[in-house]
Protein backbone atom coordinates (compact mmCIF):
# COMPACT_ATOMS: atom_id res chain seq x y z
CA UNK A 1 0.00 0.00 0.00
CA UNK A 2 2.83 2.40 0.84
CA UNK A 3 5.61 3.07 -1.66
CA UNK A 4 7.94 4.89 0.76
CA UNK A 5 9.29 3.65 4.10
CA UNK A 6 7.88 6.70 5.89
CA UNK A 7 4.29 7.75 5.29
CA UNK A 8 2.58 10.72 6.95
CA UNK A 9 -1.11 11.00 6.01
CA UNK A 10 -3.64 13.46 7.39
CA UNK A 11 -7.06 11.97 8.09
CA UNK A 12 -9.86 14.48 7.48
CA UNK A 13 -12.89 13.33 9.45
CA UNK A 14 -16.40 14.56 10.17
CA UNK A 15 -17.93 13.31 13.38
CA UNK A 16 -17.25 10.42 15.73
CA UNK A 17 -18.46 7.72 13.36
CA UNK A 18 -15.97 8.58 10.62
CA UNK A 19 -13.23 9.07 13.19
CA UNK A 20 -13.69 5.72 14.90
CA UNK A 21 -14.12 3.77 11.65
CA UNK A 22 -10.94 5.14 10.07
CA UNK A 23 -8.69 5.04 13.12
CA UNK A 24 -9.66 1.57 14.30
CA UNK A 25 -9.33 0.17 10.76
CA UNK A 26 -5.81 1.62 10.67
CA UNK A 27 -4.99 0.07 14.04
CA UNK A 28 -6.40 -3.35 13.20
CA UNK A 29 -4.61 -3.44 9.85
CA UNK A 30 -1.34 -2.93 11.69
CA UNK A 31 -2.12 -5.57 14.32
CA UNK A 32 -3.02 -8.07 11.57
CA UNK A 33 0.45 -7.55 10.09
CA UNK A 34 2.13 -7.94 13.47
CA UNK A 35 3.19 -4.29 13.57
CA UNK A 36 3.66 -2.35 16.81
CA UNK A 37 0.86 0.23 17.10
CA UNK A 38 0.53 3.32 19.29
CA UNK A 39 -2.36 5.76 19.55
CA UNK A 40 -1.77 9.26 20.98
CA UNK A 41 -4.94 11.35 20.70
CA UNK A 42 -7.00 13.65 22.99
CA UNK A 43 -8.74 11.93 25.90
CA UNK A 44 -12.28 11.89 24.49
CA UNK A 45 -11.13 10.42 21.18
CA UNK A 46 -8.89 7.94 22.98
CA UNK A 47 -11.92 6.62 24.85
CA UNK A 48 -13.82 6.19 21.57
CA UNK A 49 -10.98 4.22 19.98
CA UNK A 50 -10.41 2.06 23.05
CA UNK A 51 -14.08 1.18 23.33
CA UNK A 52 -14.35 0.23 19.64
CA UNK A 53 -11.16 -1.87 19.71
CA UNK A 54 -12.35 -3.95 22.65
CA UNK A 55 -9.83 -6.68 23.45
CA UNK A 56 -7.57 -5.45 20.63
CA UNK A 57 -6.87 -2.34 22.72
CA UNK A 58 -4.69 -4.49 24.99
CA UNK A 59 -2.21 -4.85 22.11
CA UNK A 60 -1.92 -1.10 21.50
CA UNK A 61 -0.05 1.61 23.39
CA UNK A 62 -2.72 4.18 24.28
CA UNK A 63 -1.65 7.72 25.24
CA UNK A 64 -3.63 10.84 26.09
CA UNK A 65 -2.12 13.45 23.77
CA UNK A 66 -3.47 16.26 25.95
CA UNK A 67 -0.96 15.10 28.55
CA UNK A 68 1.85 13.47 26.56
CA UNK A 69 1.75 16.17 23.86
CA UNK A 70 0.65 19.16 25.89
CA UNK A 71 3.86 20.79 24.62
CA UNK A 72 4.07 19.99 20.89
CA UNK A 73 7.86 20.22 21.11
CA UNK A 74 7.83 17.13 23.31
CA UNK A 75 5.88 14.89 20.90
CA UNK A 76 8.65 13.85 18.50
CA UNK A 77 11.27 12.89 21.11
CA UNK A 78 9.03 11.66 23.95
CA UNK A 79 6.08 10.12 22.08
CA UNK A 80 6.77 9.28 18.44
CA UNK A 81 10.51 8.56 18.49
CA UNK A 82 10.27 6.96 21.91
CA UNK A 83 7.81 4.39 20.57
CA UNK A 84 9.42 3.89 17.16
CA UNK A 85 12.91 3.51 18.60
CA UNK A 86 11.69 0.67 20.83
CA UNK A 87 10.94 -1.35 17.68
CA UNK A 88 13.98 -1.14 15.39
CA UNK A 89 13.89 -3.00 12.10
CA UNK A 90 10.09 -3.33 11.85
CA UNK A 91 7.37 -1.17 10.42
CA UNK A 92 5.61 0.85 13.12
CA UNK A 93 2.16 2.46 13.05
CA UNK A 94 1.22 5.50 15.11
CA UNK A 95 -1.88 7.64 15.29
CA UNK A 96 -0.91 11.09 16.51
CA UNK A 97 -3.46 13.88 16.92
CA UNK A 98 -1.56 16.98 18.09
CA UNK A 99 -4.13 19.55 16.89
CA UNK A 100 -7.62 19.65 18.31
CA UNK A 101 -10.36 22.22 18.91
CA UNK A 102 -9.39 24.02 22.09
CA UNK A 103 -5.71 24.50 21.34
CA UNK A 104 -4.87 28.17 21.89
CA UNK A 105 -3.41 30.25 19.08
CA UNK A 106 -0.03 30.18 20.80
CA UNK A 107 -0.16 26.39 21.09
CA UNK A 108 -1.35 25.98 17.52
CA UNK A 109 1.74 27.60 16.00
CA UNK A 110 3.96 25.13 17.83
CA UNK A 111 1.71 22.20 16.88
CA UNK A 112 1.71 23.15 13.20
CA UNK A 113 5.51 23.36 13.20
CA UNK A 114 5.60 19.96 14.88
CA UNK A 115 3.50 18.44 12.10
CA UNK A 116 5.89 19.85 9.51
CA UNK A 117 8.97 18.65 11.38
CA UNK A 118 7.72 15.07 11.56
CA UNK A 119 8.63 14.79 7.89
CA UNK A 120 12.26 15.60 8.67
CA UNK A 121 12.44 13.54 11.84
CA UNK A 122 11.23 10.30 10.23
CA UNK A 123 12.49 10.56 6.64
CA UNK A 124 13.60 7.13 5.45
CA UNK A 125 12.23 5.25 8.46
CA UNK A 126 9.72 2.41 8.35
CA UNK A 127 6.98 4.31 10.13
CA UNK A 128 3.47 5.44 9.27
CA UNK A 129 2.06 8.30 11.34
CA UNK A 130 -1.61 9.04 10.78
CA UNK A 131 -2.76 12.49 11.97
CA UNK A 132 -6.52 13.04 12.32
CA UNK A 133 -8.05 16.48 11.67
CA UNK A 134 -11.60 17.39 12.65
CA UNK A 135 -12.84 19.37 9.65
CA UNK A 136 -15.97 20.43 11.55
CA UNK A 137 -14.32 21.60 14.75
CA UNK A 138 -11.14 23.14 13.34
CA UNK A 139 -10.80 26.40 11.41
CA UNK A 140 -10.45 26.15 7.60
CA UNK A 141 -6.93 27.62 7.73
CA UNK A 142 -5.88 24.78 10.03
CA UNK A 143 -7.05 22.24 7.47
CA UNK A 144 -5.21 24.19 4.76
CA UNK A 145 -1.99 23.94 6.75
CA UNK A 146 -2.57 20.22 7.22
CA UNK A 147 -2.35 19.94 3.45
CA UNK A 148 1.05 21.66 3.60
CA UNK A 149 2.43 19.45 6.38
CA UNK A 150 1.17 16.09 5.09
CA UNK A 151 2.17 14.62 1.72
CA UNK A 152 -0.89 12.35 1.71
CA UNK A 153 -4.53 13.14 2.56
CA UNK A 154 -7.23 10.65 3.63
CA UNK A 155 -10.99 10.83 4.10
CA UNK A 156 -13.96 8.50 3.70
CA UNK A 157 -13.57 8.65 -0.10
CA UNK A 158 -10.01 7.37 -0.11
CA UNK A 159 -6.54 8.89 -0.31
CA UNK A 160 -4.77 11.35 -2.59
CA UNK A 161 -1.44 13.20 -2.72
CA UNK A 162 -1.54 16.70 -1.28
CA UNK A 163 -1.11 19.28 -4.03
CA UNK A 164 -0.05 21.89 -1.45
CA UNK A 165 2.60 19.89 0.42
CA UNK A 166 5.26 22.39 1.55
CA UNK A 167 6.26 21.77 5.19
CA UNK A 168 9.10 24.28 5.06
CA UNK A 169 6.55 27.08 4.57
CA UNK A 170 4.79 26.10 7.77
CA UNK A 171 8.04 25.90 9.72
CA UNK A 172 9.10 29.36 8.58
CA UNK A 173 5.60 30.83 8.70
CA UNK A 174 5.26 30.18 12.44
CA UNK A 175 8.81 31.30 13.19
CA UNK A 176 7.73 34.80 14.08
CA UNK A 177 7.88 37.17 17.00
CA UNK A 178 5.15 36.70 19.59
CA UNK A 179 3.11 39.43 21.25
CA UNK A 180 5.04 41.52 23.76
CA UNK A 181 4.01 41.27 27.43
CA UNK A 182 2.62 44.36 29.16
CA UNK A 183 4.53 43.76 32.41
CA UNK A 184 7.50 41.58 33.26
CA UNK A 185 10.58 41.28 35.43
CA UNK A 186 13.91 40.93 33.67
CA UNK A 187 17.62 40.42 34.15
CA UNK A 188 20.57 40.74 31.79
CA UNK A 189 23.01 37.88 32.44
CA UNK A 190 26.41 36.59 31.37
CA UNK A 191 28.88 34.10 32.83
CA UNK A 192 29.26 36.14 36.00
CA UNK A 193 25.61 36.05 37.12
CA UNK A 194 23.76 33.15 35.49
CA UNK A 195 22.88 31.93 38.98
CA UNK A 196 20.94 35.18 39.49
CA UNK A 197 18.79 34.35 36.44
CA UNK A 198 17.96 30.96 37.94
CA UNK A 199 17.18 32.55 41.29
CA UNK A 200 14.97 35.18 39.67
CA UNK A 201 12.93 32.50 37.92
CA UNK A 202 12.67 30.35 41.02
CA UNK A 203 11.67 33.31 43.18
CA UNK A 204 8.95 34.45 40.78
CA UNK A 205 7.70 30.87 40.40
CA UNK A 206 7.46 30.46 44.17
CA UNK A 207 5.42 33.66 44.40
CA UNK A 208 3.05 32.19 41.79
CA UNK A 209 2.54 29.04 43.88
CA UNK A 210 4.98 26.62 42.27
CA UNK A 211 6.75 24.24 44.63
CA UNK A 212 8.58 20.91 44.78
CA UNK A 213 9.50 19.21 41.51
CA UNK A 214 7.74 21.78 39.37
CA UNK A 215 9.74 24.57 40.94
CA UNK A 216 12.90 22.57 40.20
CA UNK A 217 11.73 22.15 36.57
CA UNK A 218 11.46 25.91 36.15
CA UNK A 219 14.84 26.52 37.72
CA UNK A 220 16.44 23.88 35.46
CA UNK A 221 14.71 25.23 32.34
CA UNK A 222 16.09 28.73 32.86
CA UNK A 223 19.50 27.28 33.70
CA UNK A 224 19.57 25.29 30.44
CA UNK A 225 18.37 28.21 28.33
CA UNK A 226 20.90 30.49 30.00
CA UNK A 227 23.71 28.01 29.42
CA UNK A 228 22.76 27.84 25.75
CA UNK A 229 23.00 31.63 25.56
CA UNK A 230 26.47 31.54 27.07
CA UNK A 231 27.68 28.76 24.76
CA UNK A 232 25.82 29.50 21.52
CA UNK A 233 24.17 32.90 21.87
CA UNK A 234 27.06 35.31 22.10
CA UNK A 235 28.00 34.76 25.73
CA UNK A 236 25.12 36.68 27.31
CA UNK A 237 21.36 36.99 27.26
CA UNK A 238 18.24 38.43 28.85
CA UNK A 239 15.66 36.58 30.91
CA UNK A 240 12.13 37.96 31.24
CA UNK A 241 9.31 36.49 33.32
CA UNK A 242 5.58 37.23 33.36
CA UNK A 243 2.13 35.64 33.58
CA UNK A 244 0.04 35.10 30.47
CA UNK A 245 -3.29 33.28 30.09
CA UNK A 246 -2.87 31.16 33.19
CA UNK A 247 0.78 30.34 32.59
CA UNK A 248 4.12 31.53 33.85
CA UNK A 249 6.34 32.48 30.92
CA UNK A 250 10.13 32.28 31.14
CA UNK A 251 11.73 33.93 28.12
CA UNK A 252 15.42 33.92 27.30
CA UNK A 253 16.75 35.93 24.35
CA UNK A 254 20.26 36.28 22.97
CA UNK A 255 22.20 36.96 19.76
CA UNK A 256 22.43 33.35 18.60
CA UNK A 257 20.71 31.69 15.65
CA UNK A 258 19.21 28.18 15.72
CA UNK A 259 19.70 26.78 12.22
CA UNK A 260 18.77 23.15 12.95
CA UNK A 261 14.96 22.87 12.69
CA UNK A 262 15.00 19.69 14.81
CA UNK A 263 17.04 21.20 17.64
CA UNK A 264 15.57 20.01 20.93
CA UNK A 265 13.44 17.31 19.28
CA UNK A 266 15.91 14.45 18.95
CA UNK A 267 16.19 11.91 21.75
CA UNK A 268 19.71 11.91 23.17
CA UNK A 269 21.51 8.76 24.25
CA UNK A 270 22.66 9.55 27.81
CA UNK A 271 25.88 7.64 27.09
CA UNK A 272 26.90 10.19 24.47
CA UNK A 273 28.26 13.62 25.22
CA UNK A 274 26.64 16.66 23.65
CA UNK A 275 24.22 19.49 24.16
CA UNK A 276 20.71 18.54 25.21
CA UNK A 277 19.57 21.79 26.80
CA UNK A 278 16.70 22.55 24.43
CA UNK A 279 15.53 18.94 24.62
CA UNK A 280 15.34 19.24 28.41
CA UNK A 281 13.36 22.46 28.03
CA UNK A 282 10.88 20.74 25.71
CA UNK A 283 10.48 17.80 28.06
CA UNK A 284 9.87 19.93 31.14
CA UNK A 285 7.70 22.76 29.79
CA UNK A 286 3.97 22.84 29.08
CA UNK A 287 4.66 24.81 25.89
CA UNK A 288 7.75 26.13 24.11
CA UNK A 289 7.81 28.74 21.37
CA UNK A 290 10.94 29.76 19.46
CA UNK A 291 11.61 32.77 17.25
CA UNK A 292 15.04 32.63 15.64
CA UNK A 293 16.84 34.52 12.89
CA UNK A 294 20.38 35.58 12.13
CA UNK A 295 21.67 37.44 15.17
CA UNK A 296 18.67 36.95 17.44
CA UNK A 297 16.87 34.06 19.13
CA UNK A 298 14.03 34.22 21.65
CA UNK A 299 12.74 31.13 23.44
CA UNK A 300 9.66 31.16 25.64
CA UNK A 301 8.95 28.29 28.04
CA UNK A 302 5.43 28.22 29.47
CA UNK A 303 4.34 26.55 32.72
CA UNK A 304 0.71 26.10 33.74
CA UNK A 305 0.06 27.94 37.00
CA UNK A 306 -0.77 25.74 39.98
CA UNK A 307 -4.52 25.38 40.42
Amino acid sequence: MFAEPFVHPALLYRGDREYVAATTAFVRAGLALGEPVAVAVPAANLALIEAELGDDAKSVLLLNMQEAGRNPGRIIPAVLRDFADQHPGVHVRIIGEPIWAGRTDTEYGAAAQHEALINLAFAGRRVTILCPYDVVGLAPEVIQEAERTHPVMWDVRGEWPSADYAPELVISGHNRALQEPAEFVSLRFDRTNLSEARSLAAGQAALMGFSGDRLDDIRLTVAELGANSLDHGGGSGTVRIWVEDGRMVCEVSDSGHITDPLAGRRPVDPRHAGSRGLLIVNLLSDLVRVHTRAGATTIRAYFDLPS
